[in-house]
């Protein structure tokens, strides 16, 4: 599905034909796509939605993902880095499978992916699990309340126009690519409650 930009020889930079650019996403950053003025926040870049809320979520002092809310709906995105040789949804899929009540795997918009009901302080609700492998990285997004067992197009959009930045820095399988605050400096962190982004969605820091 994913394919980098082949390197140029100098010998041979007039035959070399651009790679043309697929019409969604999610997209690597090293691949053509389209430029939306996305929100920049390190290893994902994000669109800008008037009638979505966009919160960046910690874990401890790091960003690991970012909460979308739309009424009571919730989507959930978080990008881990992936072997350059296979793709690691298949096998994130059964971990996420043993989590849930009840879960079932089905085909959805981008391709296989596990529904079924998660425990939360309020009680059982409604998930979405759908992975997308790309080139050295996965993007994991969580649908969860109505928007799971209902109409989730504002959201499945929302994935299609996301950007991953998967760096070149050497990273361990299904680890979390560090997210940071919209004109943050790498090294700036801020104190945040401990948190996990894919089991308590409220618990978030919010952009500003």
């Amino acid at each position: 599905m994913f394919r980098r930009r082949r390197r140029e020889q100098p010998q041979q930079a007039e035959q070399v034909a651009e790679e043309p650019m697929r019409e969604s996403g999610p997209w690597d950053a090293d691949e053509p796509h389209p430029d939306t003025g996305r929100i920049d926040l390190g290893g994902l870049r994000v669109p800008q939605h008037p009638d979505l809320e966009v919160r960046l979520a910690a874990m401890g002092d790091q960003h690991v993902g970012i909460v979308v809310l739309d009424q009571d709906s919730t989507l959930q995105l978080q990008a881990l880095a992936a072997p350059k040789s296979s793709g690691i949804w298949d096998e994130v899929r059964v971990k996420v499978s043993g989590t849930l009540k009840s879960p079932e795997e089905r085909q959805g918009p981008f391709g296989v992916e596990v529904a079924g009901q998660a425990d939360t302080d309020a009680g059982p609700r409604p998930v979405r699990y759908i992975g997308i492998d790309g080139p050295r990285w996965m993007l994991l997004a969580v649908i969860s309340g109505p928007a799971a067992e209902g109409d989730a197009s504002r959201f499945e959009d929302y994935i299609r126009d996301v950007v991953v930045v998967r760096g070149q820095e050497p990273m361990a399988r299904e680890e979390v690519i560090p997210l940071r605050r919209p004109n943050e400096r790498p090294h700036q962190t801020d104190e945040n409650p401990n948190l996990n982004p894919f089991i308590r969605g409220p618990e978030i820091t919010e952009i500003r």
